[in-house]
């Protein structure tokens, strides 16, 4: 993936959408299913050519760049349950990369997942299964856990769960493009502004 700012922002608005919808889910049960889908999209294009069609090209990330502007600006806008999400994701993408075998589990897992695709749909309730499966193998069992705070009789429903640790699996996808793109955690500290410009600049492309 060719390192530039655009791909960063890309990728981290790929991360907002996705800890976006596991909020929502949380605390209201529904979910928004033509902005999951780029997310869970995600997770099966293995080999993309750039970062827009590993998510099917900016209209499809339309409200993670909207989201994430608002994150990247003041103090004030800033939602600290969605930055608590991304900033936990971004952190367990590092150390899943330094578990060879758990991220060849995924790689093996999604591939499956994938070739069931076809037959039952991108959103069907197997294949949100197949990859919450996937996420309890791997990344629940690395330090520190996601923690998502919600109605508790949401989060017990099961097709729900199965939807959060979707969505979660997604988001490390979003976390692995960005370091690929050149993404660090000092890049975040320090550049807000140039992020929020750029996807500014994306929304209005």
């Amino acid at each position: 993936m060719i390192k530039t700012l655009s791909n960063q922002v890309v990728a981290l608005a790929g991360l907002t959408q996705s800890v976006h919808l596991v909020q929502q889910i949380a605390r209201r049960g529904v979910v928004d299913e033509e902005i999951m889908r780029p997310c869970i999209a995600s997770l099966l294009k293995i080999d993309a050519e750039d970062v827009l069609d590993v998510y099917g090209g900016l209209p499809e990330l339309s409200t993670g760049l909207r989201l994430l502007e608002k994150q990247m600006g003041s103090p004030d806008k800033v939602d600290p349950e969605l930055s608590r999400y991304s900033a936990t994701l971004l952190f367990l993408e590092r150390t899943l990369m330094k578990s060879k075998d758990k991220a060849e589990v995924i790689r093996r897992g999604v591939r499956a997942v994938a070739e069931r695709v076809p037959a039952v749909g991108l959103l069907d309730e197997s294949v949100l299964a197949g990859l919450a499966g996937l996420y309890q193998e791997t990344i629940s069992q690395l330090k520190p856990r996601v923690v998502v705070m919600g109605e508790e009789r949401y989060l017990r429903n099961t097709d729900n769960a199965n939807r959060i640790r979707s969505l979660l699996l997604a988001g490390i996808r979003s976390a692995v493009l960005w370091r690929q793109c050149g993404g660090s955690r000092w890049r975040l500290l320090l550049s807000r502004g140039k992020f929020q410009r750029e996807a500014r600049r994306l929304l209005s492309a």
